[in-house]
């Protein structure tokens, strides 16, 4: 789609197979009307005070169409998650969005539900996550060294003081913003930020781990930018369940004042993987075949790693990167360390600042966004103001592979399972099926499956279900777990 009429910052995917999209409201008018004569007024905006646009919009992947959605306040920067009943809550942002809490329920006629101050910090570049109990956790920001909850009680109506994130903060850098935060496998969240890490026990506020330097030291959070993801669990009906996370890319130390100058330092080329729930934990250093900074990592349904969008020099900022890395890499975790990288056929547009990208049910991965201009520029500049939406389709999609595709048959989408529930899948694929070696034609086939057995696995919530099947992913299905 070659105009959404916003440039898509942020995309979440909703259960109902939509994915909603924002920028920020002072870009000025955008490219897409609100419905209705609607029109936004807002006296503390800073471009616009009585704006029409939209700057936000719901993508239906079914139809292929945009419906524009209303913002008030600021979401530039802003963070958020979805919550166990499938809501979006959306935290934070700029100027007057600092301090909102937002909604977005997933219906056909819904729309943006702004909640006042219901952060007690400003939160800018803060990271949010969904706990085992449901509620969400945000933590950092510019000058927000802490976190707190939503929604609140009385024992947590408050801030939560968490001095790493002053300890990793580079003067005239920072490096921190954007933590990047996993849920742990024994309930605690590690928190990564700038050029390393630490395990937090965030009922009691206290650090129970804290892990090495990652080698090099060079940073890896906002502005310098690299992206991480927890790898999948494996084995999660053993007594003990390990946890890997990987973090890749990002810009050398001092990377961001030298870029405001005019000098732009090349990305780091190396992702760091650490197993966070050894006893005695150690990075394993990897080289990428492409250095990248502000580039975006999907998990996809057979495990795989994509890693896309970005620069190879540069930081994030206004007009502050060069050379757009255009080609996309697969990384395979389990393969051999000196074979997991795999380069992918390029793109054509560049996505630099401000790209995002999102996993789609029918495997695909939907890219959109770039924007490092301060307002809404098309022309006259760099790297203008991108307002499309492409499709990254892996290899798994490729037309020879269509006959090894498993189809879920059962159980039907958007049932509700208990933590440790087993469940039958039944699936059909129409070619051959390798089942412990021997090959056999058979039309339908039944898998039987143990869901996680705690919110410390998997968060209450929805998610997608895949039947895989030699690295071919069937189409998912959404359940919901709690």
């Amino acid at each position: 789609m070659s105009n959404i009429g916003i440039s898509a910052m942020h995309m979440q995917l909703l259960n109902n197979d939509r994915v909603v999209m924002y920028d920020r409201t002072d870009f000025g008018a955008s490219n897409i009307s609100l419905p209705n004569g609607k029109c936004r007024n807002n006296p503390n905006d800073l471009a616009l005070k009585v704006d029409c646009t939209a700057h936000s919009v719901e993508y239906d992947v079914s139809t292929n169409s945009i419906r524009p959605l209303m913002v008030q306040t600021d979401v530039w920067c802003s963070s958020g998650s979805a919550t166990s009943d499938g809501t979006l809550v959306q935290t934070g942002g700029f100027n007057d969005g600092k301090h909102m809490v937002r909604v977005f329920r997933p219906c056909s006629t819904c729309d943006w539900q702004e909640m006042g101050a219901g952060l007690i910090q400003s939160r800018w570049y803060s990271t949010n996550h969904i706990l085992p109990d449901g509620r969400q956790i945000t933590i950092g920001g510019r000058d927000a060294f802490n976190y707190e909850f939503y929604p609140k009680i009385a024992s947590t109506n408050n801030v939560f003081s968490l001095p790493f994130l002053q300890q990793t903060n580079n003067p005239r850098e920072e490096n921190n913003l954007y933590p990047f935060v996993f849920l742990n496998v024994d309930g605690n969240l590690f928190i990564f930020a700038n050029d390393r890490a630490i395990l937090l026990d965030y009922m009691t506020n206290t650090v129970v781990k804290t892990y090495p330097q990652i080698p090099g030291g060079d940073p890896r959070n906002y502005p310098s930018t690299g992206s991480a993801v927890l790898l999948p669990l494996k084995n999660l009906r053993a007594e003990t369940v390990q946890a890997e996370v990987l973090v890749c890319g990002g810009a050398p130390r001092g990377s961001y004042p030298r870029a405001a100058k005019g000098d732009f330092v090349g990305a780091l080329n190396t992702c760091g993987r650490i197993t966070i729930t050894d006893p005695n934990p150690q990075w394993t250093m990897e080289t990428m075949p492409l250095a990248r900074t502000m580039g975006d990592m999907v998990i996809l349904p057979n495990g795989n790693v994509l890693i896309i969008n970005g620069a190879a020099s540069g930081t994030a900022g206004w007009q502050i990167s060069r050379n757009p890395v255009l080609s996309p890499v697969i990384y395979r975790p389990d393969s051999p360390s000196d074979s997991r990288f795999e380069v992918q056929n390029p793109n054509t547009i560049p996505r630099m600042y401000h790209s995002t990208t999102v996993l789609l049910r029918d495997g695909r991965v939907l890219v959109g966004g770039s924007n490092p201009n301060e307002f809404y520029n098309f022309t006259g500049v760099l790297f203008p103001t991108d307002l499309s939406l492409e499709e990254f389709s892996p290899s798994y999609l490729d037309a020879e592979s269509v006959n090894l595709r498993p189809q879920i048959i059962s159980p039907a989408s958007h049932l509700r399972f208990t933590y440790g529930q087993r469940v039958d899948i039944q699936f059909t694929t129409s070619g051959l099926l390798n089942r412990d070696l021997i090959k056999v034609r058979k039309s339908a086939y039944l898998v039987s499956c143990v869901f996680p057995r705690s919110g410390k696995l998997a968060p209450p919530g929805y998610y997608l279900l895949f039947v895989v099947h030699q690295d071919i992913p069937s189409e998912a299905i959404w359940v919901r777990v709690n």
